[in-house]
């Protein structure tokens, strides 16, 4: 009698935590298409939802931006990348979802998680992430200023939550480690990972980020981490020059290639495609898009005018494009 109790007991558990659909970061989706929800079963793994995507930036008109902005405010590349994938999310915010205990949910604001060297310019020194909420208020310099503070403590001799995290790990016994993960994987499937674990975690992101540019190597295409709920990867390239056609003529230009691998149960690669296209969009045209300085230099865009500002300028040109790709076909 007693182990007719224990059964029903976890059957009644069992149907509790399948009830539960709340998470911290995201809104559960269920009005879906039939076939989306099928794909979250016949593919519950993320590598085996993979989409690549290869696009380029010309660059010269990126360079010309940060060059001037540089002036007012300190501003790389890396910053300029987090900001239009932060715009390129809110262009398609479709692709800001992700797949937890084969459910579909929208998350809650735009993360981006990007890797970086502890010590700028020591070649052997450790990686390390750091994550970040991209609010629709920032502007490109509050954009700027907290990148630059977060890689400031990244860098400095403080023990980040990162560090704690890894530091932890590392001295559980591999027997305990293996189980320890397979515990913590279950109370996500479930939704059970309290709000601070997921907040500080950094493949808990709308998309993770490495620009090996910035060391002199070429992008390859980055797989997608099993743990958390990243469903895409960008790496970025070093600047290098390619050949193309422009009115019949071949022309040289300087570009950044972009590697995006991409989690295809969240959003079908038509829409993704769009929303790459946007992020190239935003590099290819910063005065535009981006704000803060004019393409002459001059003031014209207030240092506070958020990206958003330029929403319109951005989305039209989408529209146009879309325009003519639909009457070509």
């Amino acid at each position: 009698m007693a182990w007719l109790i224990v059964i029903g007991g976890f059957f009644v558990l069992l149907t509790l935590l399948n009830l539960k659909k709340s998470r911290s970061d995201g809104t559960y989706l269920a009005d879906l298409h039939p076939y989306r929800k099928v794909m979250l079963h016949i593919m519950p793994g993320r590598n085996e939802s993979v989409v690549y995507y290869d696009e380029y930036v010309v660059a010269d008109e990126l360079l010309r931006y940060i060059k001037t902005v540089n002036e007012r405010f300190h501003c790389d590349m890396q910053h300029t990348i987090v900001a239009a994938l932060a715009a390129g999310m809110r262009k398609t915010p479709t692709m800001n979802r992700f797949v937890v205990g084969r459910r579909l949910y929208q998350r809650k604001g735009v993360w981006i998680t990007f890797s970086m060297k502890r010590q700028k310019l020591n070649r052997a020194a450790k990686l390390t992430a750091v994550k970040r909420e991209i609010l629709e208020t920032d502007s490109l310099k509050s954009l700027c200023d907290g990148l630059n503070e977060n890689i400031k403590v990244e860098r400095s001799d403080a023990v980040t939550y990162t560090d704690k995290e890894v530091g932890l790990f590392s001295k559980i016994p591999r027997p305990v480690m293996v189980g320890a993960v397979k515990i913590f994987k279950l109370l996500d499937y479930y939704n059970l990972l309290p709000a601070s674990f997921i907040k500080n975690d950094g493949f808990y992101t709308s998309i993770f980020a490495a620009n090996l540019g910035s060391i002199g190597m070429k992008a390859g295409f980055h797989h997608l981490y099993e743990w958390g709920t990243c469903p895409l990867f960008v790496m970025i390239g070093r600047i290098e020059e390619r050949v193309f056609v422009e009115d019949g003529q071949l022309v040289t230009k300087r570009v950044i290639p972009l590697r995006f691998t991409y989690d295809e149960r969240v959003d079908d690669g038509l829409n993704a495609g769009h929303g790459i296209k946007g992020v190239v969009d935003v590099l290819e045209n910063p005065f535009e898009t981006l704000g803060c300085v004019a393409a002459d230099g001059s003031d014209d865009h207030p240092i506070n005018k958020p990206p958003e500002a330029k929403a319109a300028v951005l989305a039209d040109r989408l529209k146009k494009q879309h325009l003519v790709v639909s009457q070509a076909s």
